[in-house]
C-alpha cells in the first residue's frame, strides 16, 4: 500500500483537538477538542463534469460543518452508532450526550452525568444495539440503544481505562489504568483476565493505548486471521485469534502509542503516535500501518506537534489525523491483488460468507465475468495471454501453489513449490517467484504454442529442465547448473530480496540495500550487480529491457539506464548509470509497450505521462494503470469496482489519450490535413500515422491515406486504397469508405441510393448480417435470386442451431431445403415423426438415410431404422440394427428374406457367449425373440432341472415348466404357419397344413422328438404334486391320496423320496393302510436314502402298523366305458382294453366320462362340473 497526506481543515480558534471519530457507513466525521468543542464535519465527493474523474481524484467539499454546543469542557471521547445514526460523546467533567440527525441537522437526544468520575472510553456492540460506558473509578454502565439501562456494575480498586466488544458482542475487554485486561461476559461476569505476551520482560509502568476487535463485517484476508489488537503506549502490541489465544503476533513499533485501529477490512491497522527523530532533537508524529499478521507496511509522517487521534473512513480509502488544531486527511492506495491480461481485469475480494477469496475475470471488452474461489490466495499476477494465481497450499503442508491461467480462469497448468511466493513477476514464458533469500524460476509453455515434437521432447526431459532454484548470494552462469533444490530458499542471507521484475530478457532483483541483481533470461546467469541509493519497493523495465524504473519505499521514482557505461573515480568503467529525474508520491507507473521513452505514472491524484523525461499536463485520477499502448491508456478505478465486485462497470475502465494523439486529432479537425501531416512527420508513430491515414480516407484523400498507411504498415489498408482507386464513382467511394470505419447503415444507404442492391446484398453478407440479406432480396422487384435466398435462409438457420434454438433452425430449413440440418434438428428436437417423414421424402440411396439410420438406432427405433437401410440398400447394416437392438425375429426375418446366412451364426455365438457369462435367461430371451423356440424351451427345461435339483420352490419350478412347455407350442403354431404360407398357391391348402406342419416338424425335430412330445410333463408333475398337498392341507384325504397315486407315473421327473412320503401320508390319513404299506415298502427299497434314514422309516411303519393291519378300509370301483370292467376309481387305465384316462387337472381324478373341458393353449382336461368356477386353466394359467 501506499499513502500520503491529501488534504487538511484547521478548526476555529485553534482548539487542540483530543479526539477524532469517522462514522463509516454515513460518512460524517466527529471531533471533540478543549473548552468542549465538538464539530461533525462531511467531506463530500463533488461530482466532476469530466465522468472519467471520480474516486479519490474528483474534488471533495465540506457539506456539513455543525458545531454542537453542550459541553462546557473538553470533550474526550466521541464514538459513532453507525446503524442507528447516533454520536455519543462524553468530556472531562464525566457529562454523556446522545445526539441525533434531524432534517440535516444534530440534535441532543439524550444526556447523562453521574458527577462521580470521569469517562475514560465507550463502546457499541458490532450490531449497534448496545454501548458500554466505563469510568475512571471502575464503573461500568450498559445501556441499550434506546437509552435504557441494562446492566451496571462497580470494579472495585481498579481504574477504568478501555473497553471493547469482541466480534459477536458476548464478551467484554476492559482496559485497567496499570496495563492489566479483564474479560467480563456480556452480562458483567468476570471470566479471566487476558494474556499480555507483548510485555514480556517490560520493566515499568505501561498504559493501554489502544484494544481494536475488528467484528469480519466485510469477510477476512485469510481464514483463521488475527483480529483482536492490542497496544501498549510504549509501542508494544499483540495481535491475537481470539481472547485466548497463546501464540498472538508481537510487534515493537518502537514509537510512543497514542492509538490503535483497524481498517473496515481488517487488512490494515493503524497504530498512530510519536517517534524520536535521528537528525532532530525532537519527536515527530508518524502513523505506522501493519498486517494482520505483523508485516510492516508503510510509515506515514504528520507534521505538527501532537498527534492526538485516528480514525478510519468506511471504504478504507482514506484515515483522518487529530493534530494540534487541524484535521489531516491522508488517502491510501491499497495493494489490490489485481491484474491485466488479453483485455480482461482480474480482480479478488473477500465475502463474508467465504473463507475463499473470490476471483473474477473481468473481460472489459464483452462485459462478462468468470469467477473463481481460491483458498489461501496470495496475489494475482498478469502478463500477455496469462494471468498467474500464487496460493497457499493446505496449511501443514508448508507448500505453495502457482496456477497459470488463461484470461478466462482457466487453469492451464500449476507447480507446487517449498518457498514462500512473496514476489512474483510473469513474462510471456517465464514465472519468477521469489521469497526474502531465493528465486524460483519456471519456463511454462502455453498449449497454443506447444507442437507434437515439442510435447514429446517436454515429456522426455527431466523434470528439472523447466524449473530452477537459485539462492540470491549464488552467481548463477547460466550453463544450467541449478538443481530444483527448495533447501535453498532457507539458508539465510544478509541482504534480502525486496521486488522482482522481469522481461522477456532481462531478470532484475531489487535487495533492501539498494543492490540490484540483473539476470539473463532464459539462460538466467548472473550479468551484472547495480547499487542505488535507496531501498526498492517496485521495478519495472521498458519494452526494450534498457530502462528500469524504481519506486522506493518513500515513493520516490527515479530511473536507471542499464547499458549506459561510464567511468567512475577511480578510473573503473562501470555499466548503469542513474538517471537525473525524481519524483515523489509515486504510487504506480507503466512503460509503454511500443516506445522506449514513454511511461506513465500515478503521483498522489495526477496521472502524468513523460515522453524523453519530459511531462505533459496531468490528468487527475485515482485508477491502476492496465495497459500503455499506442499512446493510449488503459486504467482501471479498483476503489470504486470493490464497492460492488460482483457486478463490475464499464464505467470504471478509463481509456486516456496522451497529448500527441489528442493534438493530431485536433489539427485534423480544425486546421486540416497538410498541417496535421508535418505535425505526425515532427512526432513520428504508427497510431498517428493510421488516425492521418483514416482522416485522408473520410476526405477520399487517397494519395495521403497510401502514404501514412505505408508508414504505419498496414499492408490492408494500402491494398483497401488501391481498390478505392480503381472505383471510378465518387459516390462509390464514399460506401467503400463509410463500411471500411463500419459505419454499414450509411455505406447500404449510399449503394440502394445508387440502385446496386447487388453491392448492398454483399455487404451484409460479408457481415454475416443474413436477416437484412433476406429483406433486401425480398424488397427487390424480381423477388430476389433464389440461390442466394436459400444460402440466407440456411445461414439463419445456422445462426438459431448455433444458439441450440432448434424449433427455429427448422423453420428456416425448411425454407432453405437443407435436408442435412433439418435431420440433426429434428434429432435434437425429438421430433422423430418429423425425422421419418424427411426420410420417406429423399430418394432411394441419398447419403442422408445412412445417418438417418443411425440416428434412429440410438433412439431404439428399430421398425424405422431398418426401413431407412432398407431404402439406401444397406440390408446387413440393418440386420445389424435389429442384432444392436436385440429384435433378433426381426433380424432372422431380414436374414431369411434376403439370404444372409451369417445371422445363424451370429445368434449362436451370441447365445454361447451368454451362456459362458451364466445368463440363461438372457439367451432363452434371446432364442425367442430369433423364433429359435427349441432351444429355448431346452434352456428353460435345464433351468427347471437345476432348481429340483437345488431343491426351489415347488411352484417356482412349475412356472419355468409351464414357460417351456409354452415355447414347443409356439414352435407347433410357427410349424403351422410356415407349411400354410408354402401351401397357398397350392389347391386345399387348408386341409394340408395340419398333416404337413406335422411332417415338417417331423423332419426337422427328429433329434428333439421326445422333447416336443412329453413338453407338459415336467408342469403336470409339479402341478399334481402341488394339488396332492394342497388337498391334504384342505382335508380332502381321498382326493390327495388318489392324486398322489396320479405322481408314480413322475418318477422321473419328481424325487421318489418325495411322491412316496406323499403317498404314504395321504393314504395313512385315508386309512388306506394298504397303500400306506406299499409306499413305506418303496421307501426302505430306494437308493435314495442312507442307513439312518432308512432305519428312520422303518421304525416307524413298525409302529403304525402294529397298530394297524395294511388293509385298505375301502375301495371304490367305477366302470370302464369301453369294456364295462370294473376298476379302482384311481387307475388310469384299463387292464382289460389298455384304454387310457387322461387326469382332471382340477381334481387328480382320472375323467371315465365323454363329457369333459379341454384347454386351448395345454390341451389338458377338466370335469366341466369342476372348472366351471375357475377364470384360468389350472396347470397353464392362460385365460379360459
Amino acid at each position: 500500500m501506499f499513502i500520503y497526506l491529501s488534504k487538511k481543515i484547521a478548526i476555529p480558534n485553534n482548539t487542540k483537538l483530543r479526539c477524532v471519530s469517522w462514522n463509516r457507513e454515513q460518512g460524517y466525521i466527529a471531533c471533540g477538542g478543549e473548552n468542549g468543542l465538538l464539530k461533525v464535519l462531511k467531506l463530500e465527493i463533488q461530482t466532476s463534469k469530466d465522468a472519467k474523474i471520480r474516486g479519490l481524484a474528483a474534488p471533495s467539499n465540506l457539506s456539513m460543518n455543525q458545531t454542537l454546543e453542550g459541553h462546557g469542557a473538553a470533550v474526550q471521547v466521541v464514538t459513532w452508532n453507525a446503524h442507528h445514526q447516533k454520536l455519543t460523546t462524553s468530556d472531562q467533567f464525566g457529562l454523556i450526550i446522545v445526539w441525533m440527525l434531524y432534517k440535516g441537522s444534530w440534535f441532543e437526544e439524550m444526556i447523562n452525568n453521574r458527577n462521580k468520575s470521569v469517562v475514560r472510553s465507550m463502546a457499541w456492540t458490532p450490531d449497534g444495539q448496545k454501548i458500554c460506558i466505563v469510568y475512571e473509578d471502575g464503573a461500568v454502565i450498559v445501556g441499550s440503544v434506546d437509552g435504557n439501562r441494562i446492566w451496571g456494575k462497580e470494579i472495585k480498586a481498579m481504574q477504568l481505562t478501555n473497553v471493547e466488544w469482541s466480534w459477536d458482542g458476548r464478551h467484554l475487554l476492559f482496559g485497567m489504568s496499570n496495563g492489566e485486561i479483564h474479560i467480563y461476559d456480556s452480562q458483567g461476569n468476570f471470566c479471566s483476565k487476558l494474556t499480555t505476551y507483548c510485555l514480556t520482560n517490560v520493566t515499568g509502568a505501561v498504559k493501554i493505548a489502544g484494544i481494536d476487535w475488528y467484528n469480519g463485517s466485510f469477510g477476512y484476508v485469510e481464514p483463521n486471521c488475527p483480529t483482536l489488537a492490542i497496544c501498549f503506549d510504549n509501542g508494544r502490541a499483540q495481535i491475537m485469534k481470539h481472547e485466548n489465544d497463546e501464540n498472538p503476533v508481537l510487534i515493537d513499533t518502537g514509537m510512543s502509542v497514542v492509538q490503535i485501529q483497524w481498517n473496515h477490512r481488517g487488512s490494515a491497522l493503524a497504530v498512530a503516535g510519536s517517534q524520536k527523530s535521528v537528525q532532530q532533537d525532537k519527536d515527530i508524529n508518524v502513523v505506522q500501518f501493519y498486517t494482520p499478521f505483523g508485516e510492516h507496511m508503510r510509515t506515514l509522517k504528520v507534521p505538527g506537534k501532537e498527534l492526538t487521534s485516528i480514525s478510519w473512513e468506511g471504504g478504507g480509502l482514506r484515515i483522518a489525523l487529530a493534530v494540534d488544531s487541524f484535521i489531516y486527511f491522508a488517502n491510501i492506495r491499497p495493494d489490490y491483488k489485481w491484474g491485466y491480461c488479453d483485455k480482461t481485469v482480474v480482480y479478488s475480494f473477500s465475502k463474508p460468507a467465504r473463507t475463499e477469496q473470490c476471483v473474477v475475470f473481468w473481460e472489459t471488452t464483452t462485459g462478462e465475468r468468470y469467477i473463481k474461489y481460491v483458498r489461501n490466495l496470495i496475489s494475482v499476477t498478469a502478463y500477455g495471454d496469462h494471468c498467474l494465481l500464487a496460493t497457499r497450499a493446505d496449511e501443514n503442508t508448508g507448500q505453495y501453489v502457482l496456477v497459470l491461467c488463461n484470461s478466462i480462469g482457466t487453469p492451464l497448468e500449476s507447480k507446487y513449490i517449498d518457498m514462500e511466493p512473496i514476489y512474483v513477476a510473469v513474462t510471456r514464458t517465464h514465472v519468477i517467484a521469489a521469497s526474502r533469500e531465493a528465486f524460483y524460476v519456471w519456463q511454462f509453455k502455453t498449449p497454443k504454442k506447444l507442437s507434437a515434437m515439442e510435447v514429446n521432447q517436454a515429456m522426455g526431459r527431466k523434470k528439472d529442465s523447466r524449473e530452477r532454484v537459485y539462492h540470491i548470494d549464488d552467481t548463477p552462469s547460466g550453463a544450467g547448473e541449478s538443481m530444483l533444490d527448495f533447501s535453498k530458499a532457507f539458508a539465510p542471507t544478509g541482504d534480502s530480496i525486496c521486488c522482482v521484475c522481469a522481461s522477456d530478457k532481462v531478470l532484475m532483483i531489487g535487495r533492501e540495500s539498494g543492490t540490484l541483481n540483473r539476470y539473463s533470461l532464459p539462460h538466467l546467469a548472473l550479468v551484472n550487480k547495480h547499487t542505488v541509493n535507496c531501498r526498492p519497493h517496485a521495478l519495472s523495465l521498458n519494452c526494450t529491457s534498457a530502462r528500469l524504473a524504481i519506486i522506493d519505499i518513500a515513493g520516490i521514482l527515479t530511473l536507471f539506464d542499464l547499458d549506459t557505461k561510464w567511468v567512475n573515480s577511480d578510473g573503473q568503467e562501470v555499466q548503469g548509470q542513474k538517471l537525473e529525474f525524481e519524483r515523489k508520491d509515486v504510487w504506480d507507473m507503466k512503460w509503454a509497450e511500443d516506445n522506449t521513452e514513454l511511461f506513465a505514472m500515478m503521483e498522489k491524484t495526477r496521472m502524468y505521462i513523460f515522453r524523453n523525461l519530459d511531462p505533459e499536463e496531468p490528468i487527475l485520477s485515482s485508477g491502476y494503470i492496465c495497459h500503455f499502448e499506442n499512446l493510449q491508456i488503459t486504467s482501471v478505478l479498483l476503489d470504486e469496482i470493490l464497492k460492488t465486485p460482483e457486478t463490475p462497470s464499464k464505467d470504471n475502465l478509463l481509456g486516456m489519450e496522451i497529448k500527441s494523439l489528442r493534438d493530431s486529432r485536433d489539427l485534423l479537425e480544425k486546421v486540416g490535413i497538410e498541417d496535421a501531416a508535418q505535425f505526425i512527420e515532427d512526432n513520428p508513430h504508427p497510431r498517428l500515422w493510421r488516425l492521418l491515414a483514416e482522416a485522408s480516407l473520410e476526405n477520399l484523400d487517397l494519395k495521403m491515406s497510401e502514404q501514412a498507411f505505408v508508414r504505419c504498415k498496414d499492408y490492408q489498408g494500402i491494398e483497401f486504397v488501391k481498390r478505392l482507386g480503381n472505383l471510378q464513382s465518387e459516390v462509390m467511394r464514399s460506401a467503400e469508405v463509410a463500411a471500411y470505419f463500419k459505419r454499414f447503415e450509411e455505406s447500404e444507404r449510399m449503394y440502394m441510393d445508387m440502385d446496386r442492391r447487388d453491392l448492398a446484398v454483399n455487404l451484409r453478407v460479408k457481415l454475416g448480417d443474413w436477416f437484412r440479406v433476406v429483406q433486401l432480396l425480398k424488397a427487390g422487384s424480381g423477388g430476389g435470386d433464389d440461390t442466394q435466398l436459400q444460402l440466407a435462409w440456411n445461414a439463419i438457420g445456422d445462426y438459431y442451431a448455433d444458439r441450440q434454438k432448434w424449433g427455429k433452425a427448422v423453420t428456416y430449413y425448411l425454407q432453405g431445403n437443407n435436408q442435412e440440418r433439418l435431420a440433426e434438428c429434428y434429432y435434437m428436437l425429438e421430433d422423430f415423426i418429423g425425422l421419418q417423414k424427411l426420410a420417406d421424402s429423399l430418394p432411394e440411396n441419398h447419403r442422408l438415410l445412412p445417418d438417418i439410420s443411425a440416428m434412429f438406432v440410438t433412439v431404439g427405433m428399430c421398425q424405422e431404422a431398418v426401413a431407412a437401410y432398407l431404402k439406401c440398400h444397406q440390408v446387413k447394416k440393418a440386420v445389424d440394427c435389429c442384432v444392436e437392438l436385440n429384435q433378433w425375429d426381426q433380424a432372422v426375418e431380414l436374414a431369411k428374406t434376403h439370404s444372409i446366412k451369417e445371422i445363424d451364426n451370429l445368434l449362436a455365438r451370441y447365445a454361447a457367449h451368454l451362456l459362458e457369462k451364466d445368463k440363461k435367461l438372457q439367451a432363452i430371451e434371446l432364442y425367442r425373440k430369433a423364433s429359435h423356440f427349441i432351444e429355448a424351451a431346452k434352456l428353460m427345461f435345464s433351468i427347471a432341472v437345476d432348481y429340483s435339483k437345488k431343491k426351489v420352490k415347488p411352484l417356482r419350478i412349475k412356472k419355468i415348466y409351464v414357460l417351456g412347455a409354452l415355447l414347443i407350442e409356439s414352435y407347433h403354431e410357427q410349424m403351422k404357419l410356415t407349411s400354410r404360407l408354402k401351401a397357398k398357391s397350392k389347391k386345399k391348402a387348408e386341409a394340408a397344413s395340419a398333416l404337413a406342419g406335422l411332417l415338417e416338424e417331423e423332419a426337422m425335430a427328429t433329434s428333439d422328438t421326445k422333447l416336443i412330445d412329453n413338453a407338459w410333463r415336467g408342469a403336470e408333475a409339479y402341478h399334481f404334486f402341488l394339488l396332492a398337498q394342497r388337498q391334504l392341507y384342505q382335508g380332502y384325504v381321498d382326493a390327495s391320496m388318489k392324486t398322489a397315486l396320479h405322481l408314480r407315473e413322475y418318477d422321473d421327473i419328481l424325487d421318489p423320496v418325495d411322491i412316496y412320503s406323499l403317498l404314504g401320508l395321504a393314504a395313512c390319513a385315508n386309512r388306506a393302510f394298504g397303500t400306506c404299506s406299499k409306499a413305506f415298502i418303496k421307501l426302505e427299497s430306494t437308493d435314495a436314502l442312507n442307513q439312518s434314514q432308512q432305519e428312520q422309516y422303518e421304525a416307524l411303519a413298525l409302529e403304525i402298523f402294529t397298530k394297524h393291519s395294511p388293509k385298505d378300509s375301502r375301495i371304490n370301483k367305477s366302470e370302464c366305458p369301453n369294456c364295462d370292467t370294473m376298476l379302482p376309481d384311481w387307475s388310469s387305465s384299463c387292464p382289460s382294453c389298455d384304454a387310457k384316462f387322461p387326469t382332471c387337472i382340477v381334481t387328480g381324478r382320472p375323467i371315465m366320462d365323454n363329457l369333459f373341458w379341454m384347454c386351448d393353449t395345454c390341451k389338458h382336461r377338466a370335469y366341466e362340473s369342476e372348472i366351471r368356477s375357475a377364470t384360468t386353466c389350472p396347470l397353464c394359467h392362460s385365460q379360459i
